[in-house]
């Protein structure tokens, strides 16, 4: 593709072009997002007791402040006494946890970003420490963890169901009160509502199992569930994958018709924008086309994709733009399906870990001045 006419061709055209594609707002629903850079959600278990604190406030502030449009936080629990069991990862419920969370959302505003809640229900997922509570058992559609062909934890009831989808549909609300600028709803990566829409842990014979509509019936009530709680502009976000942990073949849909299946259902629900989790954000999604898991997504539904998927990383854990201050194919290849509008926003994650600036030193073109990802050196700089 050949640089638009307004854009220098020389050795200035890359950082200008990417400047121009990555710095333009976008809509959802309601919220204006002031550019095209979100901030992937990526668990941090900094919060004991639940509560976010003041370095958690510093952590999102800082990335805010330096370019990032859109803060999609860590992945925090829903009140549900199975939404997890960590005591140092973060919830979306009791009074000190929202009062912390008030002032993450106006710090990150303060600096210039918008910023939206993970919601987030573990199901059947084994969390690392996570201990057998007996008051709290793992909890899933047919009791059956990823991987596992016998249950080792309980099928969800009605009752079960109803409190679950109250609990995302609670903390919604509580984020549009305490002046978030919208949601996304969890429904990815092999956890509860994932478990639900992936055939591999979804064993039930009711309503809500069998074919694909039928396993996306769950994640449907939580997503009318929300949009009842919530204002007609207040964006939801949902974000889905077809890995499940470290299941990296899983497949929630073989073809395009079987992802439509479960996508159209919960964008007349209310999704404003789909969140598509994907490893490598270059590999196309199905044969016979380039479009990869957002383009698919935004193609099928109309609404509005957000990709994610070794952005800023060269391979899976290495920088995708040299030393030198050249870019590599990654930033080409992103602009290019950018300018092709196949999604709206790019999720950055450990990128944004490593360099707190990345998103300013991106948007002014200063590739040379990003440091190269070490995870060693990435946990100093939370």
């Amino acid at each position: 593709m050949t640089a638009p006419a307004d854009l220098p061709t020389g050795a200035d055209a890359p950082a200008s072009r990417a400047a121009s594609i990555l710095s333009r707002p976008v809509a959802l629903n309601g919220l204006t997002v002031p550019n095209r850079i979100a901030m992937a959600p990526m668990t941090r278990m900094f919060s004991p007791g639940g509560v976010p604190g003041e370095d958690v406030l510093s952590y999102y502030a800082r990335r805010a402040a330096a370019g990032v449009g859109l803060i999609v936080t860590e992945g925090t629990y829903v009140g549900h006494a199975s939404a997890g069991l960590s005591d140092r990862v973060p919830r979306f419920h009791g009074e000190e946890q929202l009062a912390g969370w008030a002032k993450v959302a106006e710090a990150v505003h303060a600096a210039g970003g918008t910023i939206v809640p993970q919601l987030w229900h573990v199901g059947m997922v084994r969390e690392q420490g996570r201990p057998p509570f007996p008051e709290a058992p793992a909890v899933g559609p047919s009791g059956l963890r990823v991987g596992e062909e016998k249950a080792t934890g309980r099928a969800m009831t009605r009752q079960d169901l109803d409190d679950v989808i109250g609990a995302f549909a609670e903390a919604a609300a509580a984020a549009e009160r305490i002046g978030f600028d919208g949601v996304e709803l969890h429904g990815a990566h092999g956890y509860l509502i994932d478990q639900f829409l992936w055939a591999g842990t979804n064993r039930r014979t009711d309503a809500y199992g069998g074919d694909a509509v039928a396993r996306a019936r769950f994640a449907v009530e939580i997503v009318e569930a929300v949009r009842a709680r919530v204002s007609p502009e207040f964006p939801v976000i949902f974000r889905f994958s077809q890995w499940k942990g470290d299941r990296y073949d899983a497949r929630l849909a073989e073809t395009p018709q079987e992802l439509e299946a479960i996508l159209t259902p919960l964008a007349e629900a209310g999704v404003d924008a789909f969140h598509a989790s994907t490893r490598r954000y270059w590999l196309p999604e199905f044969e016979g086309s380039d479009l990869n898991l957002a383009g698919w997504s935004k193609k099928l539904t109309g609404r509005p994709a957000l990709t994610v998927g070794s952005v800023g990383l060269d391979g899976d854990f290495n920088r995708s733009f040299s030393g030198e201050g050249a870019p590599v194919r990654n930033i080409d290849e992103l602009l290019d399906r950018m300018e092709r509008e196949e999604f709206d926003l790019v999720a950055v994650g450990r990128a944004l870990l490593q360099d707190p600036e990345w998103a300013r030193k991106v948007l002014e073109g200063r590739f040379g001045e990003l440091a190269p990802y070490d995870a060693a050196s990435a946990k100093k700089l939370l």
